[in-house]
């Protein structure tokens, strides 16, 4: 790939992904894939005036060393050093970018049932520092392709001609193209109007049908609304969380969830693969799952503490996007979730609740917003899939028809 559209990629990253304001710190967990790639990012960020930028670097075989080798003590320990480093991030706040590229399957044959242990464990210790920082910081995460990663989705071919290919499918589904500032700035406007229009409606519940079985209410929040592409942080500053976006998202009604769902994409989580599977509700609550593969990894997801079986996002998103229309099944949750509507069981955004940066996370969460240590989008999706709101004085509304908006 060119260096020229690469350098393009990395400011993208940097001025409208985070929007890196002077004197701020950037904090860059990359994996081991793109160095060079993540050296464009680095400098980009001094660029816009950054004040120090920091990578911290991940390798999915040392992760599956350590997590063979320690004890579930030693793995969810949080010593002071790393409780010191969370505060720091407390009080500098930095940007933080994701570039993400590891492998679907990179963490097959894990013990997950060993990490869920370790980080129940350390989530309490650093639930505290996560939720001072929530909707206080700019944050970004973006793709660069890793071999095993792009000879997962595009298999068959030499190495170098699968990570030139996935290159050129996060370039084009980014908007990585002549201009792509100004490209970015209408997509944001266009999802803007979508979302205007939807909270125009004061929808109280989205009713889910689909071929495949699908049949689900989900009831919202009244002082919900939905959200999609740019966001601003508490201190006001304008930015892109997610590069690509094709998503119209708001957090449910905790509680407020009846009847079942079925995935149409497989799930990548925690380095392994779930498919065709299922979730039944009930009071909001998953009470029957099930999957073609990966069933006791999804299980363990959805008992990860109280809050995981619950709902903390439904997220619209029509199959006449770019990433749908591309046919590429990318097996990274960026990507898929922007394929095809989806759901996410776990975390709610207390962002999502308007007047937010007036209220306490804990208000918020006594509004609806869902609690949990996990945030996991799983697709439901397809060219059948349609989608009815009801709406807060009687009418219902049709959101989507057959895959695609009906307005």
């Amino acid at each position: 790939m060119k260096k020229t559209i690469l350098r393009e990629y990395a400011k993208l990253i940097v001025r409208v992904g985070v929007n890196v304001q002077k004197g701020q710190e950037v904090l860059i967990h990359a994996d081991l894939d793109q160095p060079e790639f993540v050296q464009m990012v680095v400098e980009e960020a001094y660029k816009a005036k950054a004040k120090l930028v920091t990578v911290l670097w991940n390798y999915q075989p040392l992760q599956k060393i350590h997590s063979r080798y320690q004890s579930v003590k030693t793995l969810g320990d949080v010593p002071q050093w790393q409780q010191a480093r969370q505060q720091h991030y407390c009080d500098t706040l930095p940007c933080r970018i994701h570039l993400i590229s590891e492998d679907p399957d990179g963490l097959k044959g894990v013990r997950m049932d060993k990490l869920a242990k370790a980080r129940k464990l350390s989530y309490p210790i650093l639930k505290p520092y996560i939720d001072e920082r929530e909707g206080k910081q700019q944050w970004c995460i973006a793709a660069v392709p890793g071999i095993a990663w792009a000879k997962k989705v595009f298999p068959g071919v030499r190495a170098s001609v699968a990570v030139e290919k996935l290159w050129e499918a996060i370039l084009s589904t980014s908007r990585v193209n002549e201009d792509p500032v100004k490209a970015w700035q209408e997509h944001n406007a266009q999802l803007k109007a979508r979302c205007d229009y939807l909270n125009s409606l004061g929808i109280e519940s989205l009713h889910y049908t689909a071929d495949n079985g699908t049949d689900l209410t989900v009831g919202m929040i009244p002082q919900a609304r939905f959200a999609g592409g740019g966001e601003t942080s508490r201190q006001g500053i304008y930015y892109n969380p997610n590069i690509p976006t094709e998503e119209c998202f708001i957090s449910p009604m905790k509680g407020k969830a009846e009847g079942i769902v079925y995935s149409t994409k497989p799930l990548s989580y925690q380095g392994q693969l779930i498919e065709n599977f299922y979730m039944k509700f009930e009071n909001g609550k998953v009470v029957e799952s099930g999957a073609e593969k990966g069933a006791e990894l999804l299980h363990t997801l959805l008992t990860m503490d109280e809050g995981a079986a619950y709902l903390g996002e439904c997220a619209l998103v029509p199959q006449k996007s770019p990433i749908c229309e591309s046919g590429l099944l990318f097996y990274n949750t960026l990507f898929d979730e922007n394929a095809a509507c989806h759901l996410a069981v776990g975390m709610g955004f207390a962002d999502t609740i308007e007047g937010h940066h007036d209220l306490t996370l804990e208000q918020c969460r006594e509004m609806g917003i869902n609690d949990s240590m996990v945030h996991e989008d799983f697709m439901i999706g397809c060219d059948s899939m349609n989608i009815d709101a009801t709406t807060r004085d009687g009418k219902i509304v049709p959101i989507f028809r057959n895959g695609n908006w009906a307005f």
